[in-house]
């Protein structure tokens, strides 16, 4: 059974930074040529559906390419580990409406905002002064 839990969430003022962590189970990054890492986030009181949810940045599980949605271009960065089996996420220049619940997913590398298989449980990034 695959799982993910994210981690690294908080309060953080806007311009700062914050690192969120994806630790994956029960699936090896490396080992898959069509499977992604996915992270994306639900804004307050946005409905509570998983349609509603952004696609931030994925990562490829087979050779590290990634992709950023445009909203994010240039402050955030996507990273894995293979030792850990985990997934980052850098975020810099914060802003306010950067305010969401952060979640990471197994996706598919083609169309990886779209077709996702596992989401993790989420973990709220607080974007205020």
């Amino acid at each position: 059974q695959v799982q993910l839990v994210e981690s690294g969430g908080g309060l953080v003022q806007p311009g700062g930074s914050l690192t969120l962590s994806c630790t994956v189970s029960g699936f090896s990054l490396g080992t898959s040529a069509d499977s992604a890492i996915g992270w994306f986030r639900h804004a307050p009181g946005a409905p509570e559906s998983e349609r509603e949810r952004e696609g931030v940045s994925c990562i490829s599980a087979r050779d590290a390419s990634t992709y950023y949605a445009d909203s994010v271009e240039g402050r955030f960065t996507i990273s894995r580990d293979n030792s850990k089996n985990a997934v980052y996420l850098q975020m810099d220049s914060l802003k306010p409406e950067d305010t969401a619940v952060y979640y990471c997913a197994r996706t598919h590398w083609r169309l990886c905002f779209v077709r996702v298989e596992y989401w993790g449980k989420g973990t709220l990034v607080n974007v205020s002064s």
